[in-house]
């Protein structure tokens, strides 16, 4: 598995975005591109933590002020499993949902 970064979140949970998960994210939402760093920042230091509809899964917020258009959150959906996060997607919203 290809990592490209592990860092700690608000909780002390590690959690990791693949390579494989990384090509997804630019492949279905090719406005992200340029944000890894901004992903990397919003698990470190999020807006808001919310649960996600489905187990396991939380969504992790942060405003992104210097992004042009109306699509400022920064939404990642992050899957937990033995204790451990992955990145599953990562995409900008209007609002926090």
């Amino acid at each position: 598995m290809n990592i490209i970064f592990e860092v700690t979140d608000k909780s002390g949970r590690k959690i990791r975005l693949t390579k494989k998960q990384w090509e997804h994210i630019t492949t279905t939402h090719r406005d992200m591109t340029n944000y890894l760093e901004e992903i990397k920042g919003t698990i470190e230091n999020p807006m808001k933590i919310t649960e996600h509809t489905a187990g396991n899964l939380k969504k992790y917020f942060r405003y992104i002020k210097n992004k042009k258009g109306p699509d400022n959150y920064l939404r990642l959906i992050i899957k937990y499993l033995n204790g451990d996060g992955f990145v599953l997607t990562a995409h900008f919203m209007r609002s926090i949902k």
